[in-house]
């Protein structure tokens, strides 16, 4: 009863922290900016996640529809459009359309949506969720980038007309007011143009576009624009072309870009004759190096969601509130109190099985005992009593035969011996805890139907020692194994997401063990070695 008494009291004071908690500003929410503003977007998802589980607390909607639209847009700009379209269309929840002052989060949420959409190639509701995020725009300099935003979807889309009139309509606007804007929607509009009329030189408003550019030093805008002359030009005067690319490639060096860099080298490549093998060995590294990097990127983004998720399950001690407002305080200390009962009763009851266990246990050996020893003997008494001419020799060898099999008794098994299916299972479960997930595919019982006892306990070491090498030195969060029959083959596909095995692959104590251990059962071990790709190990080996 002390001890019941001990966690009501931690659960009341937890309660009072959480008290004092919501009358402090969201301190989570400050460093998300912060991070967001600095371009570490990664950190900055983990932050947004905890401000708003203190926004959930607080009951303010309108800070967590903020977090849920910062974190949509991070999901976005990674190139998980799907997921940032689901966070954005939850995030609708939170706003009220009639107040004026949140036009800001729902035009912004707006604009994610039709963003992804329009990557994704769903033109259609690009453009529906553009016009919406029009509609709400808090500011004139934010309709006219959601102008842009569908002025580029219309260009993308092919609808030529359509885009070219948006951007005529917004050019008058800002051409004294905003350089910046005004340039990067002139080389947008002569690009257009260009397309939908092959007979358009768009190359003397673009270069005014790219003096203004240069003007103010936007040297991304001059990116675009060379970009355009170089298109313009790639097919009716080659040099030309090659100038623009050329200077395109250098400006995309400049601002750091890879995604420009490769398309630079992509006309450079068909335009430069003389330098295209060269070109082509550069494409190639930098693409290779972009990919590496992206999917490090996506990896480790993907294991901060993870845990994002993992941690969002371990903080369930934030939904007693509910239980406070829900239930009372006298429905959790009876649910406390019959736990503390039940746990109790059901303590005694495994003491009582355990008891009945050992009793059984005892009751079988003694009844072995008596059967075969204290029989035994009694027979070979028996017979020296009635025999009248005593063979001491042939005594001997019957109390022989009694002796060994007394012997025999302390090597039975207590207990009957489990399927081995479940061995193997109960094996791998054994590894699971907090940081490692295990998971086990296709162990019946009918694939070890026709497997000798001799080759079940080669297979049941190897399986122990891929799991001991995870533990001691792989760092990974998730092993599964696979267990399938075919024919007369059996194949256990082992899998996790750790370090792998790095440098060539060294035969040490584990993996020797394991390599003579599958030859003796006339099957084959295949390891693969790459790293940060986890570890995979394929075994086979023949039923009889």
């Amino acid at each position: 009863m002390k001890k019941i008494l001990t966690i009501l009291l931690l659960m009341l004071l937890f309660s009072c922290q959480k008290s004092k908690m919501a009358i402090k500003p969201n301190l989570f929410y400050d460093k998300a900016y912060e991070l967001n503003s600095k371009g570490r977007t990664d950190s900055a998802y983990v932050y947004y996640d905890k401000a708003e589980d203190v926004f959930r607390l607080h009951k303010d909607s309108i800070g967590m529809g903020k977090c849920i639209v910062n974190k949509a847009i991070i999901l976005t700009e990674k190139g998980d459009y799907y997921a940032g379209q689901e966070l954005s269309l939850k995030a609708q929840q939170y706003f009220n359309k009639n107040n004026k002052d949140q036009y800001a989060y729902i035009c912004s949420n707006y604009n994610n949506i039709a963003i992804a959409s329009n990557n994704a190639k769903d033109f259609r509701n690009a453009i529906k969720y553009y016009d919406l995020a029009i509609k709400y725009a808090d500011s004139e300099e934010n309709e006219l980038t959601y102008q842009k935003n569908k002025a580029n979807t219309y260009k993308y889309e092919k609808k030529y007309p359509e885009a070219i009139k948006i951007y005529e309509s917004i050019l008058p606007q800002i051409k004294n007011t905003n350089k910046k804007l005004y340039a990067r929607l002139l080389s947008n509009l002569e690009n257009v143009k260009s397309l939908n009329n092959p007979h358009y030189n768009p190359e003397q408003q673009l270069l005014q576009a790219i003096e203004i550019e240069k003007e103010i030093d936007d040297k991304w805008a001059q990116n675009a624009g060379y970009a355009h002359l170089a298109d313009y030009y790639m097919t009716n005067d080659k040099k030309k072309a090659l100038l623009y690319a050329e200077n395109m490639y250098q400006i995309a060096k400049e601002i750091r870009s890879p995604a420009d860099r490769l398309e630079a080298l992509q006309k450079l490549i068909l335009l430069d004759s003389e330098k295209s093998a060269e070109n082509f060995q550069t494409y190639l590294s930098l693409n290779d190096s972009i990919q590496r990097e992206k999917d490090k990127s996506d990896s480790k983004f993907a294991f901060i969601r993870f845990d994002v998720e993992k941690i969002k399950r371990k903080n369930a001690e934030k939904e007693v509130e509910l239980l406070y407002k829900n239930f009372g305080i006298g429905a959790l200390v009876l649910t406390l109190i019959g736990g503390f009962f039940w746990f109790r009763k059901r303590k005694k009851r495994l003491e009582q099985e355990k008891e009945i266990e050992v009793k059984n246990t005892q009751l079988k050996m003694s009844k072995k005992v008596h059967d075969v020893v204290a029989n035994g003997i009694y027979q070979v008494m028996t017979k020296i009593e009635n025999q009248e001419d005593f063979d001491r020799d042939k005594a001997l060898d019957e109390l022989e035969f009694v002796y060994e099999k007394s012997r025999d008794i302390s090597y039975d098994k207590i207990e009957e011996e489990k399927e081995f299916s479940k061995v193997i299972s109960e094996l791998i479960a054994s590894f699971n805890n907090d940081t490692v997930k295990t998971f086990t595919a296709g162990n019946s019982p009918t694939i070890w139907e026709s497997v000798s006892p001799t080759v079940k306990e080669e297979v049941y070491q190897m399986v122990r020692e891929l799991m001991v090498n995870m533990k001691k030195h792989s760092h990974a969060s998730h092993v599964a194994l696979k267990f399938e029959k075919i024919n007369n083959i059996v194949e256990i596909q082992y899998k996790d997401n750790g370090i792998g095995i790095p440098g060539d692959l060294i035969y040490k104590n584990g993996l020797l063990n394991a390599a003579s251990r599958i030859e003796a059962i006339n099957g084959t071990l295949t390891f693969e070695t790459k790293t940060e790709k986890g570890l995979k190990v394929n075994i086979l080996f023949p039923v009889s």
